[in-house]
């Protein structure tokens, strides 16, 4: 049974960090690339940031670009995002999809690339 599974929400303060997990079972972590979504109340969900199969290529969307850093173990089968100087706009459920695709030219909101999706986890940043 495939699973991915995220941890590591919370409620925090503006400016401060956190750590979200996507944990991966039931398939073949190494061959599939890792995104990360959010989805505020009242908007659509967008992508954030996504690693390619190898882990050799990471892509952000420009709302978080030198704030979150995603990484891929392979060995743990596991996917992490550090979000630094978190904003009240970052406010959101994070959810995290697995594809078999890297995304052409790091294109990665294409929700048709992302075979399986977690449940997702609640930020929320405070003012």
């Amino acid at each position: 049974e495939v699973e991915l599974v995220e941890s590591g929400g919370g409620l925090v303060q503006a400016g401060g960090s956190l750590r979200l997990s996507c944990a991966a079972s039931g398939f073949t972590f190494a061959d599939y690339a890792i995104a990360w979504f959010r989805q505020a109340p009242g908007k659509e969900r967008e992508g954030v940031s996504c690693v390619t199969k190898s882990a050799s290529n990471t892509y952000y969307a420009d709302s978080v670009k030198g704030r979150f850093t995603i990484v891929k173990d392979n060995t743990k089968n596991t996917v992490y995002l550090q979000m630094n100087n978190l904003k009240p706009e970052d406010t959101a459920v994070y959810s995290c999809a697995a594809g078999p695709l890297d995304p052409l030219l790091g294109y990665f909101n294409d929700y048709g690339l992302w075979d399986f999706w977690g449940q997702g986890t609640q930020v929320t940043v405070s003012s």
